[in-house]
């Protein structure tokens, strides 16, 4: 008998992506057996891009560059052997490699209220469906954003954007053979939110008014460069420019107050986008020379079920005249209207509030009253329950600083004198600087210790420091030193603290203050000067010298305040520092002088002026030209940014008449404008008749739509794919709207409806029996419509 043939390696089924080769091998055990392939139950003889190859025992089918046609089910026979596999050949979504850098590795930015368009070209094997996502949610189509995508394309346009807009985009693209996502990165611009408010008012006296606020939560995508001052007096319309701080500065001083007088300010933020809106102040009132100041606020001294006793003390600033009482005020605790406690000013400095109700938590502050009127309030004390007291231990006896070094001071105190049943737990030790009215816990010590050394402090830094007894039923009341403790003072060279408060050239708006506050450090106290160009200052000049920095402060700059200052301190044992700082005066420049107007030119208009009298001092100094057309009209820029002074007009029209006008500007504002008197117009000619014939309208071409190639009927197996097409024609050319069942298919996810110059195809994926039933597509124009119908039968597998 003859020995059979049989397979020693089966075919094995490929999967390979479309323009990659491809290739199926088989191995049979004789090498005189002749082979036959086929594919898809077709025998194959000969095939573009396929080659059939047989070494000794091995029989290859190779495929050069895989496309669709060479998908399907191959088959080889030779002899006694059968062998199957399959060739599946893919094509995912692709984009442009280059392109694809470029949209991962570069945001896109763009300004507020200009449209975007974000345009991702792909190719692959369709239908690819592409979705939108920003910030992991998918996008979905609204008044602003639109989703736009066709057969090698999809976009996303966003209309007019915003800031909300901002955010980490990606595009998915899906189609059977696979995904494909695309990260985006979009920023958009504009100018920044107001600063963060409320304004606080951080001092307010006769001769100055501080206003301090928090930079803008957002501040448009780029950072903010400076803030803008305005102030407005109560009764009046107008808002006026007081002036600019840098980015780092959040707070303002101006000198421009009156006695009495109260205002409204507000702050805007500006980056290189523009000025954000307008963070106003409440109403703020300069307060009168002779008016007391603040007294610090008041202290609870006991408590009851329906009184509070209170005690301050005298304020810093008395006024011009003697304190001849106090006005003591109250509220409960979360709200923010303040009641009189008395009818008559109170002449102690100590009251007892009664008619309280029991439970509730009340707060008090004073303030102090003289011949002038009512000074300003103090803060609110600290808040108070109207509730009996219960016993707690008395206070500690004979407290004083018993040592002090450079950077410790150490403190002792006698016990209490016990109270029944009240035996000392231990001791609490609290301090505060003496420019803030906060104290702060820093030991709780156990009953056997009398004494305790507060470290880390700085050298010559002052602190109050207080003491109170701890026992079961709660703190005592606190003895507090009469007096600043200190640490000592080492020897420390003089030397100037500068920082970036501190700069090296200053820019000041004429009549505004100079005002240069410089920090400094030496033990012992160093001497400190004050030179101008060289030279002692001037005579209006005010140097003030305490707690460790120095000040310079001009009340209202002149022109000839401009030059070097100099600061200089020296101990008296030869140590020497010094720095050095320039002031450049500025102001709004002078209006230009007398406008010329010539033309030189047939058809234009020369504009010449005398320059403004700020071109001596001002180095940033240009001109804006403006034009109106008559008497009452708007005027119309024509030229910005010039920096001579000439400017010809080349767009006029005859027999108008032209008023010019020059404003002169710098960084700081613009001058009152110099203007024309009389009018410019130049003479037209008269103008030549010409008579216009009209235009061949042509044939009106428009067309009903029509079916060329009418639906037909379809029947398909279960999970496979069904394409419905049909060709249509009609001009203008037909909207396409497929039907199944009456039901427009248009929004439906699982349809995909394609028009290719009216080749109108619908793509049913993955068939099931829910798609059997009659389909309709529907071509309709402004001329007309038409219809055509076909169904589709669904069919089990075998």
């Amino acid at each position: 008998s003859v020995p059979r043939c049989y397979l020693n390696k089966q075919l094995a089924t490929v999967r390979v992506l479309k323009g990659d080769p491809a290739e199926l091998s088989c191995t049979v055990s004789k090498d005189n057996v002749t082979g036959t392939w086929f594919k898809d139950g077709l025998k194959l003889t000969s095939m573009d891009g396929v080659i059939f190859e047989k070494k000794g025992l091995v029989h290859k089918l190779i495929i050069n560059k895989a496309e669709d046609i060479h998908a399907g089910k191959y088959r080889f026979e030779g002899g006694d052997v059968k062998t199957e596999a399959s060739i599946f050949v893919e094509d995912p979504p692709q984009v442009d490699k280059v392109l694809l850098k470029n949209l991962t590795s570069v945001p896109t930015v763009a300004k507020a209220g200009e449209g975007v368009k974000l345009q991702i070209p792909f190719k692959g094997r369709g239908p690819i469906r592409a979705t939108w996502l920003k910030d992991r949610m998918e996008l979905g189509d609204d008044t602003r954003i639109r989703m736009d995508k066709t057969d090698t394309c999809t976009t996303l346009s966003i209309s007019s954007c915003d800031r909300r807009d901002c955010g980490d985009y990606k595009v998915r693209l899906k189609n059977d053979s696979g995904v494909l996502e695309i990260n985006l990165k979009l920023v958009v611009i504009d100018k920044p939110q107001p600063p963060a408010g409320p304004i606080k008012i951080v001092e307010s006296s006769a001769n100055n008014i501080t206003i301090q606020w928090k930079p803008p939560k957002d501040d448009g995508g780029k950072p903010v460069q400076r803030y803008l001052v305005e102030r407005q007096q109560v009764g009046r319309n107008d808002w006026e420019t007081l002036g600019e701080t840098p980015r780092s500065c959040t707070s303002f001083t101006t000198s421009k107050v009156e006695e009495e007088m109260s205002y409204y300010f507000r702050v805007r933020a500006m980056n290189a986008e523009g000025a954000s809106d307008a963070l106003e102040s409440g109403e703020v009132k300069a307060a009168g020379k002779a008016s007391p100041g603040a007294p610090d606020p008041p202290e609870i001294i006991s408590a009851s079920r329906d009184t509070i006793t209170i005690s301050w003390k005298a304020p810093r600033k008395t006024g011009a005249s003697q304190i001849v009482g106090y006005v003591v005020q109250k509220r409960k605790k979360g709200t923010v209207t303040w009641l009189p406690v008395t009818n008559v000013p109170v002449k102690d400095k100590k009251l007892k509030v009664t008619s309280l109700k029991e439970g509730v938590q009340y707060e008090f502050r004073v303030a102090a009253v003289n011949a002038a009127g009512t000074g300003q309030p103090s803060g609110p004390s600290e808040p108070a329950f109207a509730q009996d007291p219960t016993k707690s231990p008395g206070q500690v006896q004979d407290l004083k600083v018993s040592s002090s070094d450079s950077t410790s001071v150490t403190l002792t105190w006698n016990k209490p004198e016990v109270q029944d049943g009240n035996d000392v737990k231990g001791y609490e030790v609290e301090m505060r600087p003496c420019n803030s009215l906060s104290w702060t816990k820093c030991f709780t010590l156990p009953a056997e210790s009398t004494s305790c050394r507060v470290q880390g402090l700085r050298a010559r830094e002052k602190l109050f420091l207080r003491v109170r007894a701890l026992s079961d039923s709660g703190p005592g009341e606190a003895s507090e030193l009469e007096a600043c403790a200190g640490a000592a003072a080492p020897v420390v060279s003089p030397r100037l603290l500068i920082d970036d408060t501190v700069k090296s050239f200053l820019a000041i708006k004429a009549g505004s203050p100079i005002r240069v506050k410089i920090p400094f450090e030496g033990s012992p106290e160093p001497v400190v000067t004050w030179l101008k160009d060289g030279l002692p200052l001037p005579s209006r000049a005010a140097v003030s010298t305490e707690d460790g920095s120095t000040q310079l402060l001009l009340r209202a700059a002149e022109f000839g305040d401009s030059g070097t200052y100099t600061v200089e301190l020296g101990n008296g044992l030869g140590k020497r520092e010094t720095f050095s700082f320039q002031v450049q005066i500025i102001d709004i420049p002078q209006p230009p002088g007398a406008i010329r107007l010539e033309e030189n030119v047939p058809g234009t208009v020369t504009v010449t002026w005398d320059p403004s009298a700020s071109e001596q001092w001002e180095k940033n100094l240009y001109y804006t030209v403006l034009k109106r057309e008559s008497q009452k009209g708007l005027w119309h820029v024509l030229g910005d940014l010039i920096y001579n002074n000439k400017f010809t007009f080349t767009r006029v029209v005859p027999g108008r008449d032209y008023y010019f006008r020059v404003v002169a500007k710098n960084d700081l504002g613009a001058s009152d404008p110099s203007e024309t008197v009389q009018p410019w117009r130049f003479w037209k000619t008269k103008a030549e008749f010409r008579v216009k014939a009209q235009k061949y309208r042509g044939v009106n071409q428009n067309q009903p739509p029509r079916f060329l190639v009418p639906l037909k009927p379809h029947v398909v197996v279960t999970g496979s794919e069904c394409h419905m097409s049909c060709a249509v024609g009609g001009h203008p050319a037909p909207k396409i709207t497929w039907y199944k069942d009456s039901r427009d298919l248009s929004r439906d996810p699982n349809y995909f409806c394609t028009n290719d110059f009216g080749v109108c195809s619908l793509v049913v994926l993955g068939v099931t029996k829910q798609d059997e039933g009659e389909y309709m597509v529907e071509a309709s124009n402004e001329v007309g419509r038409a219809f055509s119908k076909a169904f589709l039968a669904i069919k089990g597998n075998c």
